[in-house]
């Protein structure tokens, strides 16, 4: 791999990174409902997954998206599920101005990683846009070992780069709320996004 190359390939990801979709609205929902802190596991979950989506494409696994593809349909609806009740959570919860006393949804950092992960990961056509993407920007047919492993970091490096600080952006909206009235609509905001993530995974087909 080129320098050229791979500072292109770190680019794309990140953008790719940014991109709306399932992952970003639920970072949203955490960062507002939560804090921007609470949004670093879950988006290091997320960037692991799509990290192993990569490395599936580049093993050649990508004929489990196609021999396997009703196990990935119960993990996308099981996933879709699973973000609609969290964003049921959040719709209902009691507004509180105190940050340490977020829910009952804050759970542990391994919690959060879960999360993110499970909400990568069910998303199957991930492999595929890695299978139509890294061609574009190296040979995958003939990557060294050491190839691989910073194809991986720079693949890692760019999605943090790009989704953490949206928990954080996320997460600063809170620090300015100064009634439960507004909390609340803050927590139905968030609870909405979390939902939406949740509907547009299971609609995604």
């Amino acid at each position: 791999m080129t320098f050229e190359s791979g500072l292109t390939f770190f680019i794309a990801i990140f953008l790719f990174g940014i991109t709306p979709g399932p992952g970003i609205l639920a970072l949203l929902a955490r960062g507002m409902s939560q804090g921007g802190n609470a949004c670093v596991p879950m988006a290091v979950g997320m960037s692991l997954s799509d990290v192993c989506y990569m490395l599936a494409a580049v093993f050649g696994l990508s004929a489990l998206a196609t021999h396997w593809g009703e196990v990935f349909v119960v993990i996308r609806i099981l996933g879709a599920a699973y973000l609609l009740y969290l964003g049921y959570k959040l719709w209902t919860s009691s507004p509180t101005l105190d940050e340490t006393d977020v829910p009952r949804l804050r759970g542990n950092w391994w919690k959060g990683f879960l999360q993110g992960f499970l909400i990568s990961a069910s998303n199957p056509k991930v492999i595929l846009f890695y299978i139509a993407f890294l061609p574009t920007f190296m040979d995958i047919t003939r990557l060294s070992g050491s190839d691989i492993v910073i194809a991986a970091g720079l693949n890692l490096s760019a999605l943090l780069l790009g989704v953490v600080p949206v928990g954080y952006l996320a997460g600063r909206v809170r620090r300015y709320l100064r009634s439960a009235k507004a909390v609340k609509r803050l927590n139905r905001s968030a609870g909405g996004l979390m939902i939406g993530a949740g509907g547009y995974l299971a609609l995604r087909g």
